[in-house]
C-alpha cells in the first residue's frame, strides 16, 4: 500500500475533469510520457552493453561481432547489474524529494496527469522508499553516506507534513529535532576526517561530507509556490539527463572479460615435419637409402634448429589478456593492444586467472578505519586472502626473471 493518499486531511481531494458524456477526458500528458518511458527504458541497458562491447573492440567491427558471439549475455548483464547497484537510490530518491516538494509546496499544479514527476511520486510506494535507503546505504561511498542521510530525512519530513498537517508536535520532531540530532551525531562522527580532508586539499571530500549534515534543515517544508513547478521540474530534468551520462562514463570502465594469463609454447606440427624420402620399394632392387632432411617451411615465421624440430620465432611466452572462449582447437584471447589472437590448444602449456588490479584510491581519508572511498558491502564482507602473485600475471615465464 503506498504512503500517499488524495484524502489526507487538510489537502484538496485531486481529481480529473471529464467530458458531457462524463468520460474523464484524454490526457496526451503524464501517461504518454509514462508510456514512452516504459517502452524506451528497456533499450538503455542494451544501448550500454553495445557500447561497451564496441569500445572493448576498440572500434573494429569484427572484433565486436566476435565478442558478441562468445559473450555471455549473462555475464554482460551481471557486469551491469553490479556496476550500475548505486543508481536505483539516486532515480527513487532524488524524484521522490523534488516530487512531494511539488505536492506540498504547489497542490495545485500537483497533477499526475498531466506532470510524469507528479505520477511517480503518486504511484510509488513507501516500501520502495526504504528499499532505496537501504540500498543506498550498501551500495554508497562513505563519502556519498551524508548526502544519504540528507534525502531521507527531506523525504521524512516532506511525508510528515503531508500526512499528518494537523499535527504540530510531530512535524516539530520530524522537521527540527531529528535533522538537529542528525547533525550533532554526523559531525561527531566525520569532524575528523573533515579536518584531515581539509588539510590534504581534498575539499571535494570535505564537502560531501561536511555539507549535507548542515543541509538537512533546508528542504523539510513547502517553498514558495510560484517557483515550485519551475524549480522542481528543472531539476528533474537535469538528473534525467546527467544520470544516463553518469552511468555510461561509470559502465565503461566495467571489466567484461576475465583477465588470464596463457603460457604457450609453440611445438611442432605437420607443415614443420621432416621430409623422408622412401628407401627400398617392395619387391625392387634395393636403392641407396637417402639423407634425411628438414625442409625448413614453418608456418608462423618459425626457423628450423639445429638440435630439434623446427619451433615458432621467440620460443615460449605469456600471453596476457582478456579471456574470450576455448573452443575445440583454439584458445581466443584479446591481448593488451586489443588484438584478437587464436592460440592452438597443442600450444598452451598452462593458463592461470589473473585477479583485477585494484583501482588506486584518489583520497586517504578515512572515518575511523573506514576508507571514504569504500562502500558499506565491501567493508563487511570477507576480504581475499593475501598471496604472492603469479609471475604469469605481470607477462613473464614461470622461473624467469
Amino acid at each position: 500500500m503506498g504512503e500517499d493518499r488524495a484524502t489526507a486531511p487538510g489537502v484538496p481531494r485531486i481529481t480529473t475533469s471529464s467530458d458531457k458524456t462524463g468520460r474523464p477526458r484524454r490526457m496526451a500528458g503524464a501517461r504518454q510520457a509514462q508510456q514512452w518511458l516504459l517502452t524506451l527504458l528497456p533499450t538503455f541497458p542494451v544501448l550500454l552493453l553495445v557500447l561497451r562491447l564496441w569500445q572493448l573492440s576498440q572500434q573494429d567491427m569484427s572484433t565486436m561481432l566476435l565478442l558478441v558471439q562468445y559473450v555471455s549475455p549473462l555475464g554482460l548483464l551481471s557486469a551491469l547489474l553490479i556496476a550500475l547497484l548505486w543508481a536505483f537510490p539516486v532515480v527513487v530518491l532524488a524524484f521522490g524529494v523534488l516530487g512531494r516538494l511539488l505536492r506540498l509546496s504547489a497542490p495545485e499544479r500537483f497533477d499526475p496527469e498531466r506532470s510524469l514527476l507528479a505520477s511517480g511520486t503518486a504511484r510509488t510506494p513507501g516500501w520502495v522508499i526504504t528499499a532505496a535507503v537501504a540500498l543506498g546505504a550498501l551500495t554508497w561511498q562513505l563519502r556519498f553516506l551524508p548526502s544519504l542521510l540528507m534525502l531521507g530525512l527531506w523525504l521524512l519530513a516532506l511525508r510528515t507534513r503531508y500526512l499528518h498537517p494537523d499535527q504540530p508536535t510531530r512535524i516539530l520532531l520530524v522537521s527540527v529535532a531529528l535533522p538537529l540530532a542528525a547533525a550533532v551525531v554526523a559531525y561527531t562522527v566525520l569532524g575528523p576526517a573533515i579536518w584531515t580532508a581539509y588539510q590534504d586539499d581534498e575539499m571535494a571530500t570535505a564537502a560531501l561530507l561536511a555539507v549535507p549534515p548542515a543541509a538537512t534543515f533546508v528542504l523539510t517544508g513547502p517553498i514558495p509556490g510560484w517557483i515550485a513547478p519551475t524549480l522542481t521540474h528543472g531539476l528533474a530534468f537535469t538528473v534525467a539527463a546527467v544520470l544516463p551520462v553518469v552511468m555510461g562514463a561509470v559502465f565503461l570502465r566495467v571489466p567484461l572479460l576475465p583477465t588470464a594469463a596463457v603460457e604457450v609454447v609453440p611445438k611442432q606440427s605437420a607443415a614443420t615435419a621432416p621430409d623422408i624420402g622412401a628407401s627400398t620399394a617392395p619387391g625392387g632392387p634395393a636403392s641407396p637409402a637417402p639423407a634425411v632432411t628438414i625442409t625448413d617451411r614453418p608456418t608462423n615465421g618459425g626457423t628450423a634448429t639445429p638440435d630439434g624440430p623446427p619451433s615458432v620465432a621467440g620460443g615460449p611466452e605469456v600471453v596476457l589478456g582478456a579471456l574470450i572462449a576455448v573452443t575445440d582447437t583454439s584458445t581466443i584471447v584479446l591481448d593488451r593492444t586489443s588484438t584478437v589472437r587464436f592460440l592452438p590448444n597443442v600450444w598452451v602449456e598452462s593458463q592461470v586467472l589473473c585477479p583485477q588490479p585494484a583501482a588506486v584510491p584518489y583520497s586517504l581519508v578515512s572515518v575511523r578505519g573506514w576508507p571514504v572511498e569504500e562502500t558499506a558491502l565491501n567493508w563487511m564482507m570477507p576480504r581475499r586472502p593475501l598471496a604472492d602473485p603469479d609471475v604469469r600475471c605481470e607477462g613473464r615465464l614461470p622461473g624467469v626473471r
